[in-house]
């Protein structure tokens, strides 16, 4: 006759190991994040200090070219690299961002532009359905746009040559009733497997070779900072699509 109290003391001791193991291996993350912030901030300081002699030069170039071609958007990068950096620089003691009135359609038309080259030379068709009547919300342009440009660069990474990238607004009734913006990035790409997709936003997960596993968790925590929410969406080898809700702002 088997020994039940055996059994329920062997069972005791393998569930208090799993749950230890679980305890250590969530401690074990924390570090990480932990040291990655630190070191984020080690490096945004010194990129920060950089910065500065970068924006004084392109500003003096600027003055003295004023049909310079693409000074704009060279401004505009740097303006908006610098906001990343001091973004790194609160990882120790976040505090929220000053939100303004931002156009939506404006920040994903600069993003669509940057990214011009790579689309080009794999001869992806862009098609952009901004259907939305309003596309203002508040929020911070810059990150924004580093939400916009992580999930571009994705689904471009996705496809192969002759493939279709869709970029998509519309105005639609959220969660608890209230008007949200929403917007669609959609691939014709590998797809994501469906174990993939569950974890697509853990910090350091990540399918590519020489991934950070960072750029979807930064994604989620700019939209959710914003009152928004994101969700993907994936058919293996046909297409994967990223869905942003955020609330619609008056024009």
């Amino acid at each position: 006759m088997p020994n039940v109290s055996n059994e329920t003391s062997d069972l005791k001791s393998s569930t208090t190991w799993n749950s230890k193991l679980a305890s250590a291996e969530k401690m074990q993350r924390l570090d990480r994040l932990a040291n990655l912030g630190m070191l984020s901030a080690g490096m945004a300081h010194e990129i920060k200090n950089g910065m500065v002699a970068i924006q004084t030069f392109v500003d003096l170039l600027l003055e003295k070219n004023q049909d310079a071609e693409l000074g704009g958007v060279v401004r505009h990068e740097l303006r908006r690299i610098n906001a990343i950096v001091t973004q790194m620089l609160r990882i120790a003691a976040p505090g929220h961002a000053a939100f303004k009135t931002v156009r939506v359609h404006e920040i994903l038309d600069h993003s669509l532009r940057l990214l011009q080259p790579q689309v080009s030379g794999k001869l992806i068709t862009l098609q952009k359905h901004y259907r939305a009547e309003s596309d203002a919300v508040r929020g911070d342009d810059a990150q924004l746009q580093q939400t916009f440009m992580n999930l571009l660069l994705n689904a471009v990474e996705a496809m192969g040559p002759n493939g279709t990238l869709t970029v998509g607004t519309e105005i639609a009734d959220g969660d608890n009733g209230a008007r949200v913006l929403q917007i669609q990035i959609r691939d014709t790409g590998v797809g994501i497997t469906p174990e993939n997709l569950a974890r697509l936003f853990e910090p350091f997960f990540t399918t590519k070779k020489n991934g950070t596993g960072l750029g979807l968790a930064i994604s989620h925590r700019i939209i959710h900072e914003h009152q928004g929410s994101i969700r993907a969406h994936s058919e293996i080898g046909k297409s994967s699509t990223f869905s942003i809700s955020l609330p619609a702002g008056a024009d």
